[in-house]
């Protein structure tokens, strides 16, 4: 169903035209009927409508004005115009923008109904080019080869969560299930003399690759041949290397070191062979977990500086040059925004879970010392951001001269320094939320006393009120609607049409002269908000409380 709103200043007009179709028949649901423009306004903000049927000549705010305010805020909304004969040519020359049909009154039923299944059929249309899922699957398939290969240089240059991996993963159509991974890097061997250098990048005016870049696509197509042929993973160019991840379908974490390792000696001894070119190969640490892929990836870029000591055309084992080194624990960008996210917005149940997960991988590595303070210090210093970032005193919170830093080494057991943390983390994101709804409240309680000072000017716009508390219109309408259960303009009104009783009950002054007392630049207006609020006129009400 289309939503859809009538309006035209005749009740009797507005109950013909209802009368004359079976809107839901099709495909219509009337949402609301107003009088004027402005009325149609205030329902077009709560509807949202996909068509509005509108009269021209209209109090208060007229078809054509209305058209053009409904193109500026809802430029989706199909307008209507309903035009007497001696105005048609006058309502296509000022409406340009969101009117799809002028309809000459009076307007029988069969034409109304050609009219709105026009205007549906352009509305599905529109609709069904949107939500075309054959224009998207064609769209997704010749992008996917580029998606793909962005995603597995985000894989092994970041640490992703292993849920998002394995979602995308799939996507991709990458096989990502194993017991175990390894990153290897291929690096060509660039051995040219200085009476081959025409052969770095292309062919100068040609745009034809020159003979080592034919070498690089060569070594990348005998890489993914031998992977393939032993089962060993996934292969791709990332920038002029070919990155390998080995993804073990083994129990035996040394079997599958083994097979990975001879396999990347294949690649190394058949490139000798068939290439122009011989290649070195970096093999990084073993982990368990695919999110660590990162982790054996920079491990590999290691294994390959050692080149420069044991020369080029070989296979080099990180594990065998450093095979005393520890895991690396780090605290990356990853681990920070989840940190801060979880302070500033989460619960405590969400902080909690957040510094339990960064605490686990410090209790189940084994990384040196050195590390383990590194990784601690960063995780009090992002604290320590948040607080500055959000104008935190911290005195306030632990008390004067309070140094984390210090207070660190006070400890013995890594779950003591996770409950600390922790506790700290509560604390901080307690103050913030206090803060953050102590500030609503102030904005709020400031813009309820703008209006009660204010409400006398008939210029008085969300945007200007909000120029006057710095906030934008969108968070502004937002909170203020959330603490009070009801719109400013809402508010405004209440206010004015409180002041208006008073002046009504009180003083002699006459209606026009209220009006503008009250923030009515329009008497007419003000009499008609004044009826619709309290069911009777200025007059009638001054008359019912004379003594």
């Amino acid at each position: 169903m289309y939503k859809l709103i009538l309006v035209d200043d005749e009740q009797e007009v507005r109950e013909g035209i209802l009368k004359k179709v079976e809107w839901e028949k099709y495909g219509f649901d009337i949402v609301g009927q107003a009088e004027n423009g402005r009325e149609a306004l205030e329902i077009a903000e709560r509807t949202d409508p996909d068509v509005v049927i509108t009269d021209i000549k209209m109090p208060f705010m007229d078809g054509i004005r209305l058209s053009e305010e409904l193109s500026r805020r809802f430029p989706t909304t199909k307008v209507i115009i309903l035009t007497g004969f001696d105005e048609f040519e006058y309502a296509q020359k000022a409406v340009k923008l969101n009117v799809v049909e002028y309809v000459l009154k009076p307007v029988s039923a069969n034409e109304l109904v050609e009219i709105l299944s026009r205007v549906k059929l352009l509305i599905d249309e529109e609709k069904a080019r949107k939500e075309d899922i054959n224009t998207l699957k064609e769209y997704y398939v010749k992008s996917l080869p580029i998606l793909r290969e962005k995603f597995m240089t985000t894989l092994i240059t970041n640490k992703l969560h292993r849920s998002e991996i394995m979602e995308k993963a799939q996507s991709y159509n990458l096989d990502l299930n194993g017991n175990g991974f390894m990153v290897s890097v291929v690096s060509l061997d660039y051995n040219l003399s200085a009476e081959d250098g025409e052969h770095k990048g292309l062919n100068e005016g040609s745009g034809v690759p020159n003979e080592m870049e034919l070498i690089k696509v060569s070594a990348l197509n005998l890489c993914s041949e031998i992977a393939a042929k032993n089962e060993l993973g996934i292969v791709f160019l990332q920038d002029d290397k070919i990155v390998i991840i080995a993804v073990s379908k083994q129990d035996s974490a040394e079997q599958f070191a083994v097979n990975t390792v001879n396999t990347l000696e294949e690649i190394r001894t058949s490139a000798e062979k068939y290439l122009k070119s011989t290649v070195t190969i970096g093999i990084g640490t073993f982990c368990t977990e695919v999110n660590e892929l990162s982790s054996s990836y920079k491990a590999a870029l290691s294994a390959l500086d050692y080149r420069i000591v044991l020369g080029n055309n070989r296979t080099i084992w990180i594990a065998d040059i450093e095979p005393q080194a520890v895991e690396k624990i780090t605290f990356d960008e990853l681990k920070e925004r989840a940190l801060m996210s979880s302070i500033k917005v989460g619960t405590e149940a969400e902080i909690g879970e957040t510094i339990d997960n960064l605490f686990k991988e410090v209790i189940e590595i084994k990384a040196s010392i050195k590390d383990y303070q590194i990784y601690l210090l960063e995780i009090l210093t992002t604290i320590t951001k948040i607080a500055k970032n959000s104008n935190v005193d911290m005195d306030d919170i632990f008390g004067n001269n309070y140094n984390f830093f210090v207070e660190l080494y006070k400890f013995n057991d890594i779950n003591e320094v996770k409950s600390w943390v922790k506790d700290i983390a509560l604390k901080l994101s307690n103050y913030i939320t206090k803060d953050r709804q102590d500030t609503v409240k102030l904005i709020v309680r400031q813009a309820k006393d703008y209006a009660k000072e204010n409400y006398n000017d008939s210029e008085i716009t969300i945007n200007k009120i909000c120029e006057h508390l710095h906030i934008s219109p969108t968070y502004f309408s937002l909170i203020f609607k959330r603490e009070t259960k009801t719109t400013f303009i809402n508010y405004l009104t209440k206010i004015r049409m409180e002041a208006a009783k008073e002046l009504l009950r009180t003083t002699d002054k006459k209606t026009f002269e209220i009006a503008e007392k009250v923030g009515y630049s329009e008497p007419n207006y003000f009499s008609y908000s004044f009826k619709k609020n309290f069911g009777i006129s200025p007059s009638e009400y001054r008359n019912s409380h004379k003594v």
